[in-house]
């Protein structure tokens, strides 16, 4: 059995490769690992040449559902092997977790698995805000599924319907706090204005830091989720979001219940003495503070008393244990 080098591999997965080459993958004349093998069948399945595509698709048959559900969770999975999985897969065990969870999958392929999804598949999906923001089509499909809870109805509402009008003066004072330039302020306030709230969505994901800082102030609440969920989101941003007495509670929950944020010890301590947390939050965080921020709280005016009280129980237990 051949074993096919890194470029003949690279032809095959593009339909570059000879015939012969082509169709020694399809009958299995080519040494593979389960998954290439998959993912090269699932680009031949659509190749020019119809003995090829006959061949690839006759091969497909047998192989094992988990061989593509390897393929599509790869981070190079090719979009051919997204739109045949879409067409051809989406009722197979573990397709869709794969293609959900794969952020390179395009939106357009995920449209046709919205029927197919778990629950816990719709709620990855809503928790990811780029492909939904980007896909009318995909929100659409989405909003008729029968496993939406009613919050994540409204939140597809809210990204892809009419939407309130942009709150300028509350973007402007955000705007005014990271962008000291009033020229580029204005404009960039400007700009936000005439967004819908997909394109604000799209441009708290991708955006740079003075877009994140100021949509974070944005009165769409899909909009701010956007801001935390951006992959170019920094620790030093988070930071300072969490000390924001200006931000909404429903925010500042959503930054104390992210696993990653909470690792930094500064976004705790943060949001321990932000006067907007909610308190059952920061009740929860409360031990996880270290001697000298634990005695600063006991004499922060700003925070709720039962905060502050409990505070001081804590410190005395602690000294207690010294002893």
């Amino acid at each position: 059995m051949e074993t096919l080098s890194p470029e003949i591999l690279e032809d095959l997965r593009h339909g570059r490769a000879t015939r012969e080459r082509k169709i020694a993958v399809c009958t299995g004349g080519a040494h593979l690992a389960p998954a290439e093998r998959a993912e090269i069948l699932a680009v031949l399945a659509g190749d020019a040449d119809e003995i090829v595509a006959n061949r690839a698709q006759d091969a497909i048959l047998s192989q094992p559902v988990e061989s593509f559900v390897e393929a599509l969770k790869r981070e190079q999975a090719l979009p051919t092997l997204f739109s045949y999985a879409a067409r051809n897969l989406a009722d197979k065990p573990g397709v869709c977790d794969a293609m959900v969870q794969n952020r390179n999958c395009p939106a357009e392929h995920l449209v046709p698995l919205v029927r197919y999804l778990s629950t816990l598949g719709i709620q990855a999906l809503m928790e990811e805000l780029e492909r939904v923001s980007e896909s009318p089509a995909l929100a659409s499909a989405l909003e008729h599924s029968t496993s939406l809870t009613a919050d994540q109805k409204n939140q597809l509402h809210e990204l892809h319907g009419p939407g309130n009008p942009v709150d300028e003066a509350a973007l402007s004072e955000a705007a005014a706090a990271v962008e000291p330039d009033v020229l580029r302020r204005q404009t960039l306030v400007q700009r936000l204005a005439k967004m819908t709230v997909a394109q604000r969505v799209q441009f708290a994901m991708k955006g740079g830091p003075e877009a994140r800082r100021t949509l974070i102030r944005d009165n769409n609440k899909v909009v701010q989720r956007a801001v935390l969920q951006s992959p170019r989101l920094t620790d030093q941003e988070v930071e300072a979001f969490a000390a924001m007495s200006s931000l909404t509670d429903e925010i500042l929950r959503l930054i104390a219940g992210n696993r990653n944020f909470r690792k930094n010890y500064t976004v705790v301590r943060n949001l321990i003495n932000n006067p907007k947390a909610p308190l059952d939050v920061t009740m929860h965080m409360l031990p996880m503070l270290n001697a000298v921020d634990l005695k600063r709280l006991t004499t922060n005016k700003n925070v709720p008393e039962t905060l502050r009280t409990t505070a001081i129980k804590l410190q005395r237990t602690r000294a207690d244990l010294k002893k």
